[in-house]
């Protein structure tokens, strides 16, 4: 085939891909005014009627008898329609329509201390219903609801990652991770670094097992490797494990490799499955000094590096790596397979519980 013929393929390709991005947004958007509009009627009524759960459920049968097979409209589903309306101030949108513009401004208005950027009102009707119910339901304050909302927008998160970096409470940990960036990086690109990297991650895929061996621990990241880089944050591609360095004939290991499309840099993570040592940041800084001088090419920026603990004291973090010219950080991980802290003085240790079970 010549080189014209393909590239009309391509731009049908383009087009078709193009056009059906847009049809589904607009969809979704139909869709979240129908619920909005559908929870302001039920809550209307309900202050109004004094309409009780008998009520709410009749109207979803009847629903169903005039429209057989509708979906969607169940009793559960128009409480949260009436939930997710009764939710936000009309001064959270900024209609594109008259009509939106009507009915939004009919609406029961909430307090707000400001008007929220146009992107916002974007990013609101770019995520499903079902995305906007499990922020409403996990998120108290309207400045979590309105990071959430523009995070899962701008990232197209599924509902699963959205509930992770809820779960791992992304909004209080995002930009708090312990670093040098400030002498170390282009100042153009410290805020990317700073938005990429947290100070903690959840890893609820890691057993108790891995936590007490840093080889297993290992082992189990790379066999969710996937899932590792979709919870991690954004433009992650993974490199390899235990990726070999030779420097002057003797072999060097780094656990963890990256490379990160964003920052157009190497980054390097070591994982530690007890509490923060200085000594650390002199080893992964000597990586680092292998790395660009081996690995980097010419046109990516300095490599970066994360130690991830199970512990640390950012004063102890902040001395270690303060006169450090290479870039780096330390977070730590946790897991949702950990008891509470107030739990583990009680439970017995999961080893000496195995051994009870033998």
């Amino acid at each position: 085939m010549d080189k014209t013929y393909i590239d009309f393929i391509a731009g049908l390709k383009q087009n078709i891909l193009q056009s059906r991005y847009i049809a589904a947004k607009l969809v979704n958007k139909e869709q979240l005014l129908l619920y909005i509009k559908t929870g302001k009627m039920l809550s209307e009524k309900i202050t109004l009627e004094n309409w009780g759960a008998k009520v709410i459920e009749q109207i979803a049968a009847d629903l169903q008898q005039q429209l057989p097979g509708l979906r969607g409209f169940s009793y559960r589903n128009l409480m949260k329609m009436k939930q997710l309306s009764d939710s936000y101030s009309p001064s959270l949108f900024l209609p594109s329509s008259t009509a939106e513009f009507k009915l939004l401004s009919n609406m029961t208005p909430t307090p707000t201390t400001s008007k929220p950027p146009a992107s916002l009102t974007e990013n609101f009707w770019k995520i499903s219903f079902t995305h906007h119910m499990l922020i409403l339901n996990k998120c108290s304050t309207p400045e979590k609801r309105l990071f959430y909302i523009e995070q899962a927008a701008s990232h197209f998160w599924p509902v699963s990652i959205l509930e992770h970096h809820i779960n791992a409470d992304l909004f209080t940990h995002q930009g708090k991770l312990p670093n040098n960036f400030d002498s170390t990086l282009p100042k153009d690109l410290k805020p990317s670094a700073l938005q990429v990297f947290q100070d903690e991650y959840l890893m609820d895929f890691i057993t108790p097992l891995a936590i007490e061996d840093e080889r297993v621990l290992e082992s189990e990241v790379v066999s969710e490797i996937k899932n590792f880089i979709l919870k991690m944050g954004k433009g992650f591609c993974f490199l390899g494990n235990q990726y070999r360095l030779e420097v002057a004939g003797d072999e060097f290991f780094i656990d963890l490799l990256f490379f990160n499309r964003h920052l157009q840099s190497l980054v390097a993570f070591e994982l530690k499955r007890g509490k923060f040592k200085p000594s650390y940041a002199g080893q992964l800084n000597f990586y680092l000094n292998v790395l660009d001088d081996k690995v980097r090419l010419p046109h990516e920026n300095p490599s970066i590096g994360i130690i991830l603990c199970k512990e640390k004291n950012n004063t102890i973090v902040e001395f270690a790596i303060k006169n450090i010219d290479k870039s780096m950080g330390v977070a730590t991980y946790r897991t949702t397979k950990e008891p509470p802290k107030e739990l583990k003085d009680i439970l017995p240790d999961p080893n000496a519980l195995a051994q009870l079970l033998q």
